[in-house]
């Protein structure tokens, strides 16, 4: 393709892309017999299959404004330069866990990359009851390999320096975080909605909560000022593509440093809402119970395999700036080791359900929803799941450090979920 950038169409692609010899190799020769069809979900970017005699390819390129709003909402295509830097880095962190970039051009704001197949967004299966094998303990690894390799526990200062100053320049992403995730919910901003008139009292009641408005702005400095690991950045049920035994993550666009129980929390808070969407989604009255259960099963399972393969790397990978083995194995003090490691994870798990708790509100009150609460046609029911999601939330966030376990915090769902707060 030239220099100047030029957004592509389901007719021009094969125009554009044709002459590129992996796009020959991975969808065929000739690319006037390729087929493109855009899947974008709408939020950002373009998203093309493109289809041929050899096989399948996506092509994904960013947009110079928000898709979901409009051209009067402008955003740099460099976008695309930070989410191909974090998809080799993810690679490498945790291999096979996401899609194999083919191409990257940075002029044109596109990537080529992998086709999944028979893979879908796991959102979809949450709000339709499909269960898939396998699901926490890929999560739970994802999370634990890619933060903890993208950390000063693993990389040494000159590495870690540079790579901190090459996604510090994602500062569009990080301000849409920074307003739409931890400050626009708790106020009356112009492009939050709500779906249901029902919810207005405990939104009014929400906004008008002290501590929890404190607190959100506590979590709102720890993602702003603790650059712990290279995060995601945008890590839900929506960028999680699943089989019935495979799992892989895409989307990392948002990819900048932060702390670590971000990625883990965002992802943990978006099952918790799909947990309390299940009542809408119900054919008779208990339907969903038991995959409801599943669910918090999964979100317990997630956290004990994040653990267990985070003292995994602890144990020996532990070869950075921090916790300097020289101060603790060399000198043969492995407990002081094993009560550092104890410090960090309760530290990221007390940080995990903040943010998991205000991811809650940010996607019930603010502009991006999600399809399990939203897709509830019965406005009433669709009122009371979203009010309890929200309760819920605020309990993460007020009362994280009065849990020690997921377990706990499943219990508290499961309470919730029996009451009705409109």
């Amino acid at each position: 393709m030239g220099s100047s950038y030029e957004p592509l169409n389901v007719d021009t692609i094969g125009e554009k892309l044709g002459q590129l010899e992996i796009m020959k190799e991975k969808v065929g020769p000739d690319s006037s017999i390729w087929s493109a069809q855009e899947v974008g979900d709408g939020n950002l970017n373009l998203v093309f299959i493109v289809s041929g005699p050899s096989g399948q390819a996506i092509v994904k390129q960013a947009l110079p404004y928000v898709r979901l709003v409009g051209d009067s909402w402008p955003l740099p295509l460099k976008r695309a330069f930070f989410e191909y830097h974090a998809l080799i880095r993810q690679a490498k962190y945790a291999p096979g866990a996401v899609p194999r970039v083919y191409h990257f051009d940075e002029s044109q704001a596109l990537i080529v990359m992998q086709f999944m197949s028979p893979h879908v967004i796991l959102r979809n299966s949450l709000k339709d009851g499909v269960k898939h094998e396998n699901l926490a303990e890929f999560t739970g690894k994802f999370c634990a390999r890619t933060l903890f390799r993208g950390s000063d526990l693993s990389m040494n200062t000159k590495e870690r320096k540079k790579d901190l100053a090459l996604f510090a320049d994602n500062a569009e992403l990080c301000d849409i975080t920074e307003n739409l995730v931890f400050t626009d919910p708790y106020c009356d901003a112009k492009m939050n909605r709500h779906t249901s008139p029902h919810l207005n009292g405990i939104v009014a009641d929400l906004r008008a909560d002290m501590d929890l408005k404190v607190t959100a702005q506590h979590f709102k400095a720890k993602f702003c000022n603790n650059a712990e690991t290279l995060l995601h950045g945008d890590l839900h049920t929506g960028s999680i593509m699943v089989t019935d035994r495979e799992t892989v993550v895409i989307d990392p666009e948002f990819a900048t440093y932060g702390p670590i129980g971000f990625d883990i929390g965002m992802m943990l808070g978006n099952f918790y809402m799909a947990y309390f969407a299940q009542d809408g989604h119900e054919t008779s009255k208990g339907a969903r119970d038991g995959y409801a259960q599943w669910i918090l099963d999964v979100t317990c399972d997630i956290w004990q395999h994040f653990e267990q393969e985070f003292c995994h790397l602890w144990r020996t990978e532990r070869t950075g700036i921090l916790y300097d083995r020289r101060l603790f194995e060399d000198q043969n003090q492995t407990i002081a080791a094993e009560r550092a490691l104890a410090d960090r994870l309760k530290d990221i798990w007390s940080d995990l359900l903040g943010f998991a708790g205000i991811e809650m509100h940010r996607r019930i009150l603010g502009l991006a929803h999600i399809m399990e609460l939203d897709s509830i046609e019965n406005d009433d029911l669709r009122a009371v799941c979203e009010a309890r999601a929200l309760q819920f939330g605020r309990q993460l966030v007020l009362s994280r450090n009065a849990y020690n376990s997921p377990y706990q915090i499943a219990e508290l769902a499961r309470a919730v979920r029996k009451e009705n707060y409109l």
